[in-house]
C-alpha cells in the first residue's frame, strides 16, 4: 500500500499539470481543430482546366514520371498552363501539359500568384499577399501527409483574417491555410494536448515514442489512483467519508467521480499513439495496393482523352481501379462525372457520378477472397466513414474477416478493418472523442458531454496541482532545514 501511494503521489506531481493540460486543451480542440484545407476550399480555389492548351494526355504524364505504380493522375489549371500531377505509392511528379516539362514550382514569383488565384477565386482578399519563407517545416505544417509537397512556400495574404497560404515545391497545390485565430487557439489546444513542438514533431519516430511513453506513465499514475480511491474510503455512521481535509479530500471526492471517464479517456488517448504496437493499422500494405490496379492499363488509355474533359471541369482525374481507367471530373464541391476512358476493351459504361456496387466489388476482390456483394453504409452505421464528396456513398465489402471500406467517387480504399481495428476504433474514437453513432445524430448533446467530462476532468486535475505544489514546496523546505541544521 505505501509503495502505490508513494506512486501516485509523486507520479502525480510530476504529470498534474500535463493531465491539466489535457483537458483543458481537448475542450479547445473539440471547437478550433489543426488547421487543414478542407476539401470544398481546395476545390472552390481551382480554376476550370483549359483543355485547348493540353496536348499531351495523361498516359504520356505517367511514362514521363518514370513511377511504374502510378495509380492516378490529376490535370489542373495554373496560371502557368495546365499541369498532370501523377501519384502513385512511391511518390509524386508533376508535368507541363503542354510539352512535359517538370512543373515543379521554383520560384517565389510563381508560387505567390499560385497562392493569390487561389485565394482570390474562394473571395479572400488577395490584394497585399506577400512571399514569406520557403521551409521544409513550421508549426502547421508538421504531419507526415506533406512529406511528398515539401519544401512549402508560406504565403501570407496580409488580409483582416490573418489567412496565410501553403504552396507545395512539387506540384504546385495549396496543401494547407490557417487563419490568425486558429494559430492563437491552437496554441492552447492541438499544439500542446499532441505535444506538438516543431523541433520534435518533424522527427516523426522521435515525437511518437515521447508521447506515447508519457501518455503510458500518465496512465499509469490514473490506475494507481483508481485503485487507491475506493480502498481509502472509510465507513462512519454507516456513510462513507473521505479521511483526508481541504484540497486532499476535493482531490479524493473528484477522483472517485471522475475515476471511470479519466482512466478511459487516459487508455484511449494513449491508445491514440498505437501506431501498430498492438492494433493493426487501417491502411493496405504496398503489395495490397498493388493489387487493386493493373499499371499496363496506362498503355490502353486512347489519346482522344485529351479532347473530351467537359469545359465547367475544375480538375480531371484518371485513376486505375482493377483492370480499367476512369475519368472523374470535377466540376464542384459534390458535382462530379465518372465515365470509363477511351481505349478500354470492356463493354462502354455510361456517365455516372460514382462507382457502382459491382465495381467496388469486383476490385475488393483483388485484395482478400471471398468478399460479399458491396454494399452502401450511412452515417449511422458503427464504423462509418466519409467520402471525400458530401453526396458520395462508401461501401463496404466484406471478405471474410477483412472489411474493405471504398469510396465510390474517387476509387480510394479508404481503410481496412480486420477484427483488431474493429477493436480499435471502440477502445480509441468511441472511448476518446465519443464518437459514437447516437451521440453523432445529436451534435449538441455530444458537445455538451464532452465539455461537461473535460471540465470535470480539469477540475480534478487542478486539485492534484494544488496538491503537487504544497507537497514540493514542503519537501524544499525539509531539504532547507536539514542543511540549515547540519551547518549548525
Amino acid at each position: 500500500m505505501r509503495a502505490l501511494i508513494l506512486l501516485h503521489r509523486w507520479l502525480g506531481i510530476f504529470f498534474c499539470l500535463l493531465f491539466a493540460m489535457w483537458f483543458a486543451s481537448g475542450i479547445v480542440m473539440h471547437f478550433v481543430p489543426y488547421p487543414a484545407l478542407t476539401e470544398a476550399e481546395r476545390i472552390d480555389g481551382l480554376a476550370p482546366v483549359v483543355s485547348l492548351d493540353v496536348r499531351h494526355g495523361p498516359a504520356d504524364a505517367v511514362m514521363a514520371s518514370k513511377i511504374k505504380d502510378a495509380a492516378r493522375v490529376r490535370l489542373q489549371q495554373r496560371g502557368d498552363g495546365p499541369v498532370y500531377l501523377v501519384s502513385g505509392t512511391s511518390g509524386v511528379n508533376s508535368f507541363h501539359a503542354a510539352d512535359l516539362s517538370n512543373a515543379a514550382v521554383r520560384s517565389e514569383r510563381l508560387a505567390l500568384s499560385i497562392a493569390v488565384d487561389h485565394a482570390r477565386r474562394r473571395g479572400l482578399n488577395a490584394s497585399q499577399a506577400t512571399f514569406v519563407e520557403l521551409a521544409l517545416h513550421d508549426q502547421w505544417t508538421v504531419p507526415n501527409q506533406l512529406d511528398l509537397h515539401r519544401p512549402l512556400y508560406r504565403i501570407a495574404l496580409n488580409d483582416t483574417l490573418g489567412t496565410e497560404l501553403y504552396v507545395s515545391s512539387t506540384t504546385g497545390e495549396i496543401v494547407r491555410d490557417t487563419t490568425r485565430s486558429e494559430r492563437w487557439w491552437n496554441y492552447a489546444g492541438s499544439v500542446v494536448h499532441w505535444i506538438y513542438p516543431t523541433a520534435l514533431r518533424r522527427n516523426p519516430t522521435a515525437w511518437n515514442w515521447v508521447v506515447w511513453a508519457l501518455s503510458l506513465i500518465a496512465l499509469i499514475a490514473a490506475v494507481s489512483g483508481a485503485v487507491l480511491g475506493p480502498l481509502k474510503m472509510k465507513v462512519a455512521q454507516s456513510r462513507l467519508v473521505s479521511p483526508y481535509r481541504g484540497w486532499h479530500a476535493w482531490h479524493h471526492w473528484l477522483g472517485l467521480v471522475a475515476m471511470t471517464f479519466v482512466l478511459t479517456w487516459m487508455l484511449s488517448g494513449w491508445l491514440s499513439m498505437d501506431s501498430g504496437r498492438m492494433f493493426s493499422t487501417a491502411k493496405l500494405t504496398d503489395a495490397e495496393v498493388v493489387t487493386t490496379f493493373d499499371a499496363r492499363a496506362w498503355e490502353k488509355l486512347s489519346t482522344h482523352e485529351l479532347q473530351r474533359p467537359s469545359a465547367q471541369a475544375k480538375e480531371v482525374e484518371w485513376f486505375v481501379f482493377g483492370e480499367r481507367i476512369y475519368r472523374r471530373e470535377r466540376i464542384g464541391l459534390d458535382i462530379q462525372r465518372l465515365l470509363l476512358a477511351e481505349g478500354q476493351t470492356e463493354e462502354s459504361v455510361p456517365e455516372r457520378a460514382f462507382l457502382t456496387a459491382e465495381e467496388v466489388g469486383a476490385v475488393a476482390s483483388r485484395v482478400a477472397l471471398e468478399c460479399k456483394v458491396a454494399v452502401a453504409i450511412d452515417a449511422s452505421d458503427n464504423y462509418a466513414v466519409g467520402a471525400t464528396m458530401p453526396s458520395a456513398p462508401v461501401y463496404r465489402s466484406v471478405c471474410g474477416d477483412v472489411w474493405l471500406h471504398i469510396d465510390a467517387a474517387s476509387g480510394v480504399i479508404l481503410e481496412k478493418l480486420d477484427a483488431s481495428r474493429r477493436a480499435y476504433r471502440w477502445a480509441y474514437s468511441a472511448l476518446h472523442t465519443l464518437d459514437i453513432p447516437v451521440l453523432s445524430a445529436a451534435p449538441a448533446l455530444r458537445t455538451a458531454l464532452i465539455v461537461a467530462l473535460c471540465a470535470g476532468g480539469l477540475a480534478f486535475s487542478l486539485t492534484g496541482v494544488v496538491i503537487g505544489w504544497r507537497r514540493l514546496r514542503l519537501q524544499f523546505w525539509h531539504i532547507r532545514r536539514s542543511k540549515l541544521t547540519r551547518q549548525s
